[in-house]
């Protein structure tokens, strides 16, 4: 079994919950012919590293869905589900909850976020592949974005600055550092470093870089459209 060939328990994390302000029921709308989340559950499952994939919801319906499609399945406390809630105590009481119910603690534990549905099997496998090779702590996906960030400013205390630092709005765009934003895909963590410091960025972490298209995400509804066409060429 693949778990045993690598000596290492991997647990993938899928939080998803009910409550969602701009497009209702989020995470289980149909979306080229599978509810959103199917997209993620699937991508778990094609992975060769990862052993187990778990949805955490404070929502029934979403639970059954997810359960349909081969994920074990987390009631999740509705004060972990709110607007406010941080993801990271989300993962905590995942973590926590499986130990309990599998007798065993994975050795690291990759967080899938539902909302991101081009992201693959392979792209959890090679973000893995890089954490086990590098021995890092942490591998986070990343996609590459407008330098000219960097030029923008900040009020602090009343005053301009930069939010960088004060040279870079002024510098010519081709000498600025390349910079790069979490697309929200992926966070492979080792989990006792997880539960030491409760964060997802901690020291020796490495990026996995993901091309913009496959770093899409659905925050509104315009999204869905294309999406959509990305998801329904994927599968041709």
């Amino acid at each position: 079994m693949k778990h045993e060939v690598l000596g290492q328990k991997i647990l993938a994390i899928i939080l998803a919950r009910g409550g969602s302000k701009g497009i209702p029921k989020k995470n289980i709308i149909f979306l080229a012919g599978k509810p959103l989340i199917a997209w993620t559950i699937e991508a778990a499952k094609k992975s060769k590293f990862i052993t187990a994939t778990l949805v955490s919801s404070d929502n029934e319906e979403i639970l059954k869905v997810a359960q349909s499609f081969g994920a074990e399945t987390l009631k999740r406390p509705k004060i972990l589900a709110t607007d406010n809630a941080m993801p990271e105590h989300g993962i905590i009481h995942a973590i926590k909850s499986f130990q309990k119910q599998n007798k065993y603690m994975p050795d690291i534990v990759v967080l899938l976020q539902p909302t991101s549905p081009l992201r693959t099997g392979r792209h959890i496998d090679e973000a893995i592949s890089l954490m086990l090779e590098k021995k890092c702590n942490a591998v986070i996906s990343v996609t590459e974005i407008k330098k000219s960030y960097l030029k923008t400013f900040m009020i602090r205390n009343g005053y301009l600055s930069g939010v960088a630092n004060d040279d870079f709005p002024f510098m010519r765009r081709q000498k600025l550092p390349n910079i790069y934003m979490a697309n929200g895909a992926i966070y492979a963590i080792l989990t006792q470093k997880f539960i030491k410091k409760g964060k997802l960025l901690i020291d020796k972490t490495l990026p996995y870089v993901m091309d913009e298209e496959c770093s899409m995400d659905l925050d509104y509804p315009e999204d869905i459209p294309l999406l959509e066409k990305k998801l329904f060429n994927k599968n041709r």
